[in-house]
């Protein structure tokens, strides 16, 4: 087994239990991350889910070994095991339960995809990034195109999947495209901390902005005005935002717990 679930700190913390292989991705770890991620969506009580890799790697991405018996399939059959990957990155953004990333090392290929697919990236300081899918003559995968169009300039994008060179977490950082940096081994309790905060916080009001902040990548300004509206007139209407205002007219802390269940 690959995957393992780990919980507390108002957290699921899916484990890429792979370090041989460098977290290589695996059907098995597919998987177990969805199952937290559906847990996740049924449990109020749980912040966020929580993406790391043992032994002190995310993920390598897709396994050269098992990607070298491809060519003996079908296409159609080829672009079903592309589709477990991205059965799993669309659970990612379908989740209402932030998903976050803790790098340490680094990511590759796949591996980097499905960090920058989470709500939340926090990596550590010396963690690398590559999208060397040109140097095995294969083209990216999980969204990673999209994803790197969108938190990239055009003149940082070619050249890394072109070159197949490496990124700095420290790089991608001021670039806007890594959350959080932590010192090396950092990461997961500052994953933790995300989390611990998200378990305290108004659950519903979190998805509803989860929600239109994914829809507007692919919405244009007045659709996504649309939704704003539509969403900021329903969270009117809600216990949370009762609880919200009247606490803040009385100057005291909230109490969201009551109503993540």
């Amino acid at each position: 087994m690959t995957g393992r679930i780990e919980t507390g700190h108002h957290a699921l913390i899916v484990w890429n239990d792979n370090p041989n292989r460098r977290n290589a991705l695996t059907t098995d770890y597919y998987a177990t991350l969805r199952d937290a991620l559906a847990c996740a969506a049924a449990d109020g009580d749980v912040g966020a889910v929580i993406l790391a890799g043992a032994g002190n790697y995310f993920s390598s991405g897709g396994d050269l070994n098992a990607l070298a018996t491809r060519a003996d399939l079908p296409k159609r059959e080829r672009a079903e095991k592309i589709e477990a990957l991205h059965d799993v990155i669309r659970a990612i953004r379908a989740c209402p339960a932030p998903v976050i990333a803790a790098v340490e090392g680094g990511a590759a290929g796949a591996g980097f995809a499905l960090a920058l697919a989470c709500d939340i990236v926090v990596a550590a300081e010396d963690a690398q990034f590559t999208a060397a899918y040109i140097r095995a003559g294969l083209t990216p995968d999980g969204g990673l195109t999209h994803k790197l169009a969108r938190l990239l300039p055009p003149a940082t994008v070619l050249p890394l999947l072109l070159h197949g060179d490496s990124i700095s977490a420290t790089r991608l950082y001021a670039l806007g495209a890594v959350s959080e940096l932590t010192a090396t081994g950092g990461t997961l309790d500052a994953a933790r901390h995300h989390a611990h905060r998200l378990g305290h916080g108004p659950r519903a009001t979190q998805m509803r902005i989860k929600a239109l902040a994914h829809a507007a990548f692919d919405r244009n300004p007045d659709e996504q005005l649309d939704a704003e509206r539509d969403a900021m007139a329903r969270a009117q209407g809600t216990p949370e935002a009762a609880e919200g205002i009247s606490a803040f007219l009385e100057k005291r802390q909230p109490d969201w717990g009551k109503h993540r269940k």
